[in-house]
């Protein structure tokens, strides 16, 4: 992925993910207003094999297991999302150095997307284990789950894996662009940026533990009338 990074200028709305639009305006990159629809795009990501496994889990009839109280599993997810936005949004020790280049920043973008991806992967995997014990709608959706998530990381992956060359290049123009200017007003900028564009990736890989979450809300809570 290359994009060529500019100031970023006000542009039309368009309909797309805060986290797409935070890179798009980064990269001076025009979105479309829209694009082709899910089925269109699963069509193209999944290969043979993966389609089967879709397929299988789509028309399984699972037994239904008791209802528990998703209380725990939620508790969870607070907690986890909580200590990854102050990870984020934490701010350097009083003292640095002010950073000359961008490699501290690439590093620490790096670890934040590593422990985004942990945290995230372990949370849905909880997550399917306790929607297995419930109803069998609940069930036949762990599974699907378990399907979409193994076809669709390696490409979130990849995508995301763009995101600290983008933001290299957000800082290489915010110091070019402002050499001659007294003070480092514009590397508090850069940071602002940053702690916006993985904020906004947050909230894209809890997407699936949002909504897995969502689903298991919806099983009566075991020993209810």
């Amino acid at each position: 992925m290359s994009v060529s990074v500019a100031l970023p200028h006000s542009r039309a709305a368009v309909s797309a993910p805060a986290f797409v639009r935070r890179l798009a305006r980064l990269g001076e990159v025009e979105l479309p207003p829209s694009g082709p629809g899910l089925s269109d795009r699963l069509g193209q990501w999944l290969d043979w094999n993966r389609a089967v496994a879709l397929s299988r889990a789509l028309d399984s009839t699972p037994s239904a297991g008791t209802p528990c109280d998703p209380a725990a599993d939620e508790a969870a997810c607070v907690r986890a999302r909580a200590t990854l936005v102050a990870a984020i949004t934490r701010p350097e020790a009083a003292g640095s150095a002010v950073e000359a280049d961008f490699a501290p920043f690439r590093r620490k973008c790096l670890d934040l997307q590593r422990a985004m991806q942990a945290s995230t992967g372990q949370l849905r995997g909880r997550l399917r284990d306790a929607l297995a014990k419930g109803s069998a709608e609940q069930a036949r959706l762990a599974e699907v789950d378990a399907v979409m998530e193994m076809t669709l990381s390696p490409r979130e992956q990849s995508l995301l894996a763009a995101t600290p060359a983008l933001l290299g290049q957000h800082f290489d123009q915010l110091k070019q662009a402002n050499a001659d200017t007294p003070g480092d007003a514009w590397l508090g900028q850069f940071r602002r940026d940053l702690q916006d564009v993985l904020l906004a990736e947050l909230d894209v890989r809890f997407h699936p533990i949002d909504a897995l979450l969502a689903a298991l809300r919806s099983s009566p809570v075991s020993g209810t009338p």
